[in-house]
């Protein structure tokens, strides 16, 4: 294991317990609790593809004509990883990306999508973050976590861009989820089969496989740069401390609702 990638493991250790054991979960007793974290989190399942696609566009050609840009090492590490979370397969057998079986999901149960949906169709009239926010009616907490993602998307530094998805996404999903599978299981059975699919996939794509593509991806993008892996390790804590705080805004919606 990369020495650099063990030290930021290290570091944020303690924020990774916080979040896979966040008191959020505990709160999710009911389906209309579920609906409420799923309404907050669909922003993270979507800003991740965005980032996602952030990199693949810094990493290779995106453009007409073909040029071939850095190495193919890293073209080959976030292709693999863009595949499988743009085109999976869902629980039907059929193509789809993970955010479009997140809205599945959210449909089956009976969580609101409207204000995602708003959001994205601001989005894509051209208006801006700020503007998609205040129009779609997003949780502050959310917003605050999207904005921070473009905030590291906007930097344009491939390095901090895979750090922040890396350890704040690939490297902790699967390990966070694992605690919601299994309250699902037990609270809700037979009764939410595409986010218990949906969940279930991730803890098998991403720990089994994407995880260990974006720790090489972010391991040779920093390569042997100290002033890389010390940016890498700071944008990585703030990453994580944005999660907590989204998580902490589901928790302070489902109790605040239920007093």
């Amino acid at each position: 294991m990369n020495n650099h990638i063990t030290r930021i493991q290290q570091v944020i250790e303690p924020l990774r317990q916080e979040i896979i054991h966040h008191k959020v979960y505990s709160v999710i007793n009911t389906m209309d609790d579920l609906k409420v974290f799923m309404q907050y989190h669909v922003y993270a399942v979507w800003d991740f593809m965005s980032l996602l696609k952030a990199l693949q566009i810094n990493l290779t050609c995106t453009t007409i004509p073909w040029f071939p840009v850095g190495s193919a090492n890293t073209r080959y590490l976030i292709n693999e990883i863009v595949a499988g979370e743009e085109s999976d397969v869902d629980g039907a057998g059929n193509r789809s990306s993970h955010y479009e079986m997140y809205l599945e999901a959210m449909e089956q149960c009976g969580a609101d999508t409207t204000a995602i949906h708003r959001f994205i169709a601001e989005l894509k009239e051209g208006k801006s973050l700020a503007t998609a926010f205040t129009e779609a009616g997003v949780p502050q907490e959310a917003q605050d976590f999207v904005a921070f993602t473009f905030e590291v998307i906007q930097g344009n530094q491939p390095h901090l861009q895979s750090a922040a998805f890396t350890f704040g996404r690939e490297d902790l999903i699967p390990n966070m989820f694992v605690s919601i599978v299994g309250d699902l299981n037990r609270k809700f059975p037979e009764q939410l089969s595409l986010i218990k699919y949906y969940l279930d996939r991730h803890i098998e794509v991403d720990g089994d496989h994407h995880s260990h593509l974006a720790l090489d991806m972010t391991a040779e993008l920093c390569g042997d740069d100290e002033d890389f892996w010390r940016a890498a390790e700071e944008v990585t804590i703030a990453s994580l401390q944005q999660r907590i705080h989204l998580w902490n805004g589901v928790y302070n919606e489902i109790v605040g609702v239920k007093a």
